[in-house]
């Protein structure tokens, strides 16, 4: 069959400019365009098969492009795609003109030979359409890279060219749209039976802590999981904790569909926007080594508590929690770092330190709750599109300090409207035990000073974690204890579980 000379859709001006002998040696396969458009027009029900994987823009002739389109229009009105009908809207057609008009089509139909191997001839049909886009890809990073002016940088070369392979890596791997109810029946029930089978019971990766995990199920897939609180109330040692122990148990297995994951624990990602990478390594060694923070800072330690520190780095080396302490990154960057641990070394649970300090993609719209309102949306659009829990925690007003009850509300929220309705869990870390220090009556009131000291020895070393909205669950409160000096949560010897309040 001659070869005709046109632009596919889509294509770019680089693409376009490759010589007649390269385009020509594009991987391409003429015969299994032929085959499934001639499939397609004898049996339109084919269409459905080969729908959700090939595209127009995925065929190599731009004459069997169009073709495909065309039948395309047809089909989704319920109208037929046949040789005959589609003869008045592509008889005027240059291209198919050279390769004999209207009979052409019908030369199309009457060499099908096998419906059955329709979805195999879209197969490869897409397979050799990303080759191809690979080569083009590459060709447009080669020519970004050699046209060098002050408006784009490398990094950000590097950024679009990472995400433009993890799209391309993406495309075709799951059908959209509709799913049967019985798909979505065996989903759930697999997700049951894995909860099932784990002695926790737990549906998601385990946080740790077992009340928490009580209330709720574990860190689900695609969750959006926010964590708020005042400075010093420990919010960010909660997610270190949280991220610390979920790397600490993980723990490789085969999965039910033959490929290899995680099946206790998880790989984590941090992104630490507020403090450096040895600074959240040092939280993480002074929760194990039990020595105080204070004085890992100050490099103030006895011999043994060294050696305690020490020991407990060494038995850290292997853990799989990756740190990235890069500031103010906008969240299309942070995206597409996440695509790339992802892809080098598997990601189980995300965790942002914190999320008012990512910057939006763009800086043109000055208004603030619409900036906070893309970092949120972006961050349930990472935790769907990865399939992983994503962690962020987040800094509440003033308005708490104002109230005599400190315990915070999802009204506290800095820029509520959009954290509140994107988060699919949002809990607040309350330390009483904070705001009665500050209220230390004179010492010259003995009875003031009694009840305060017995008020101390009743909060002491005890935090609540407040659990403000969960989409999947109840809500209530979970009481857990806090060692500030080493900046660790864990669970109570009686633990103490909140009434559940209802369900989102």
């Amino acid at each position: 069959m001659s070869e005709v000379r046109l632009i596919r859709p889509g294509v770019t001006a680089a693409a376009a400019a490759v010589p007649e002998q390269e385009e020509a040696a594009l991987p391409h396969n003429i015969e299994a365009e032929q085959q499934l458009l001639g499939a397609i027009l004898t049996n339109n029900d084919l269409y459905d098969r080969v729908a959700s994987l090939i595209k127009p823009e995925h065929f190599h002739d731009p004459v069997h492009a169009r073709i495909y389109e065309a039948a395309t229009a047809r089909i989704v009105k319920n109208a037929l795609a046949s040789p005959v009908t589609l003869k008045p809207f592509l008889e005027n057609d240059e291209g198919l003109r050279e390769l004999g008009g209207p009979a052409y089509l019908v030369r199309l139909a009457g060499a099908a030979v096998s419906s059955f191997a329709a979805r195999d001839y879209a197969q490869m049909i897409y397979d050799l359409a990303i080759r191809r886009e690979l080569m083009d890809l590459g060709r447009t990073i080669s020519d970004k890279a050699q046209d060098v002016n002050v408006t784009s940088e490398p990094q950000e070369q590097i950024v679009e060219a990472e995400q433009s392979l993890y799209e391309l890596s993406v495309q075709g791997t799951s059908e959209s749209g509709f799913q049967s109810f019985m798909r979505a029946v065996t989903d759930a029930v697999n997700v049951a039976n894995a909860a099932y089978q784990r002695d926790g019971g737990l549906a998601g990766v385990s946080t740790g802590f077992v009340d928490l995990d009580k209330k709720l199920g574990g860190l689900h897939k695609s969750d959006l999981l926010i964590v708020a609180g005042r400075p010093s109330m420990g919010k960010t040692a909660l997610a270190t904790n949280i991220a610390f122990n979920v790397a600490k148990a993980q723990k490789n297995g085969i999965l039910p569909d033959g490929t290899e994951s995680s099946v206790e624990g998880g790989v984590v990602g941090f992104y630490s926007l507020e403090m450096s990478a040895e600074q959240l390594a040092s939280r993480v060694l002074s929760q194990v080594s039990e020595v105080p923070s204070d004085l890992i800072r100050k490099g103030d330690m006895t011999e043994g508590e060294f050696r305690r520190f020490v020991e407990a780095a060494k038995d850290l080396e292997a853990c799989p929690l990756f740190i990235d302490d890069t500031p103010a990154l906008p969240i299309s960057q942070l995206a597409a770092r996440a695509r790339r641990l992802k892809r080098t070394k598997k990601l189980d649970v995300l965790v942002v330190d914190y999320l008012q300090l990512v910057r939006p993609s763009s800086e043109r719209d000055n208004n603030r709750v619409n900036e906070v309102s893309e970092i949120t949306q972006g961050l349930k659009a990472i935790a769907k599109e990865l399939d992983i829990p994503v962690i962020a925690v987040s800094q509440l007003s003033r308005q708490v300090e104002n109230r005599e009850d400190k315990r915070p509300q999802l009204a506290d929220l800095r820029e509520s409207g959009s954290i509140e309705q994107d988060a699919d869990v949002v809990m607040f870390v309350y330390r009483e035990e904070y705001y009665a220090e500050r209220e230390k009556p004179s010492e010259d009131n003995m009875d003031k000073m009694a009840d305060w000291a017995a008020r101390m020895e009743r909060l002491h070393g005890k935090a609540e974690i407040i659990i403000g909205k969960q989409r999947h669950g109840p809500i209530g409160n979970v009481e857990m204890s806090f060692e500030g000096k080493f900046t660790r949560f864990g669970n109570l010897a009686q633990s103490w579980q909140g009434s559940a309040d209802g369900f989102e």
